[in-house]
């Protein structure tokens, strides 16, 4: 009966199929007096036409624990999640069949995708009353809610219990931990996963990239990338398309390009726009623009995304004239409405470049209401440019739209010490204080042989710290005998300029740099350091003259875009 029931379903393209079908099943007896194709055909209403399948399961007199799944299940897939946990109480209170684990199972999925932690802790206390802790599906589900929720401890803590494991739950574990900002952690999972015999897929890989990608561990990276190509996963474009953003945002633009180039399952828009991205990131400026007017060579219209990739890399490369070309062209089309993320852009491409009026113009004229994203980037601008003026205006409108952020302050007390107006640095940080309003603190990390050292500004605490400042005071002295003055304008305090000198010397930035030049065992070795924030300005002199008098290639990765320092320059042409 089962099977004639799902034969009929699959040839339902349409509601009116679907209600034809349901006047045979109750004419026929088998809707009333087969409860088994009854929730067969309920499941299938619930997952094509939910409203339909609720108005149904409210005139059954008895529903039985199969049709409570189907509805259960049908809201989890909705674009209400949260409905599911609701009907799954209502369930709780009317059921007379115990609940099964299909019941938490779906329920728990709703949970994963609304991120409802509180209902997920909840319904994991249920799971263990009902007895069905050990299903390894319901345990997977559970895993994936902490993991997705943020709870990352308590998806742990499930994890190291389960006594029998399937690639699905390595994956939930490690897709976790990789997106919630412990990467070194996926990594290691990664590797123990493939140390007790199971096989990675796709899923798995591309939480390992993105760990890769977060670690600045290009080395990490390629062994990921070998085994893709091992198992053949190179063969899905989402996986190329993450491997190619991994290589980028480990600064090997190269090898994301090669890739790019000889990917063997066919490109999409995705692919192109990932491209046109890491080479903006990278300061590639010319080639982002090429490959944008490639794709387009190649039959793709550009998108959103596409113009947002490659104004990106105008704005990164210094390329304003070709940017605001860029912007325009857009404009004409018509084809892509700029959204906010495009008008900020330009805001940025023309506040670097000191054409702050015009910035601030763009801001007032735009059609739809500027966010704090907007002026946070007009007020950086005018720290480069020392505009005390404009400043003022900008950070007048971040506290109208309510802003709190710790930059925002920041900024205008960098200002404001540039033209040394210490009073008024003064009342910025009394502000900040009687908000309680706190400085994000500035931490770097290096990798050094598959080890990360984290770094934090003026840190003591690493085991090697005495060599490290060893190393840090020869730095910098040979840095000096090579013309460097230490950029003292910004430091937010009217203290002396030696007690200002030493501030800056203890960033981390160049603790990390210092600590890679100890550890290197060839003088080829790329030092690569990732930054929370931006890297400030004598932290970039100080990178650019260590890559000179050391001869040595560094990469720094902070908030905003990749630095390859080498030979006494910088890729981005100190426009940053």
């Amino acid at each position: 009966m089962t099977v004639g029931v799902e034969a009929l379903l699959k040839k339902c393209t349409t509601l009116s199929h679907i209600k034809q079908l349901q006047s045979h099943l109750i004419t026929t007896g088998v809707f009333h007096f087969h409860p088994f194709p009854r929730s067969k055909f309920l499941d299938f209403c619930a997952a094509t036409a939910l409203p339909y399948a609720l108005h149904i399961f409210h005139h059954i007199p008895s529903p039985i624990t199969n049709d409570w799944n189907a509805v259960i299940r049908g809201h989890a897939q909705s674009h209400q999640p949260l409905h599911a946990v609701t009907f799954y109480r209502h369930g709780l209170r009317l059921l007379t069949c115990k609940p099964d684990a299909l019941t938490c199972s779906f329920t728990l999925k709703a949970c994963a995708r609304a991120l409802a932690s509180d209902e997920g802790t909840q319904l994991h206390s249920q799971v263990i009353r009902f007895g069905f802790v050990a299903d390894v599906l319901l345990q997977t589900t559970l895993l994936d809610v902490y993991a997705k929720s943020g709870f990352l401890d308590n998806a742990c803590k499930l994890f190291d219990e389960m006594s029998v494991r399937d690639v699905t739950c390595w994956n939930a574990i490690i897709a976790g931990l990789a997106q919630g900002n412990r990467p070194q952690e996926a990594l290691e999972l990664f590797k123990r996963m493939r140390g007790v015999g199971f096989e990675p897929n796709e899923v798995t890989v591309l939480g390992a990239l993105s760990a890769c990608a977060q670690l600045g561990t290009v080395q990490e990276g390629e062994n990921v990338y070998e085994y893709i190509k091992s198992r053949k996963l190179d063969m899905n474009e989402q996986v190329c398309n993450v491997v190619i953003d991994m290589f980028g945002k480990c600064g090997y633009v190269g090898m994301a390009y090669r890739v790019f180039n000889d990917m063997r399952c066919k490109k999409t828009l995705v692919t192109w726009n990932t491209m046109i991205m890491v080479l903006g990131m990278n300061g590639e400026g010319v080639e982002a623009l090429q490959v944008f007017d490639s794709m387009s060579q190649e039959g793709f219209s550009p998108d959103n995304v596409s113009y947002l990739a490659a104004l990106c890399a105008c704005n990164h490369a210094g390329m304003v004239d070709d940017g605001v070309k860029l912007f325009e062209t857009m404009l004409k089309d018509g084809s892509v409405i700029p959204n906010i993320k495009h008008y900020g852009t330009m805001v940025d491409l023309l506040g670097r470049s000191g054409r702050l009026k015009e910035a601030y113009d763009i801001i007032n004229s735009i059609p739809i209401t500027p966010d704090v994203v907007l002026w946070q980037t007009l007020l950086g601008a005018c720290k480069t440019y020392r505009n005390v003026e404009m400043a003022e205006k900008a950070s007048r409108k971040l506290v109208e739209m309510g802003s709190r952020s710790d930059g925002d302050f920041v900024l205008l007390s960098n200002v404001y010490a540039s033209q040394r107006r210490w009073k008024d640095v003064g009342q910025v940080r009394k502000t900040m204080r009687d908000n309680e309003v706190k400085k994000v603190p500035g931490f770097s990390y290096i990798d050094v042989n598959g080890s990360i050292h984290k770094f934090v500004n003026g840190d003591q605490s690493h085991s090697n710290m005495d060599e490290i400042y060893k190393k840090l005071e020869e730095m910098m002295c040979r840095i000096m005998e090579h013309g460097y003055v230490a950029e003292t304008d910004y430091v937010l305090h009217d203290i002396g300029l030696e007690e200002k000198e030493n501030a800056l010397s203890y960033h981390s930035e160049k603790l990390a740099v210092a600590f890679g030049l100890i550890s290197s065992t060839s003088d080829e070795d790329l030092i690569r350091v990732n930054k929370n924030l931006r890297i400030c300005g004598d932290c970039h002199e100080v990178m650019k003259l260590v890559s000179k008098v050391y001869e040595r290639e560094i990469i720094v990765r902070d908030r905003a875009r990749f630095h390859r320092f080498k030979d006494g320059s910088c890729s981005c042409k100190d426009y940053w």
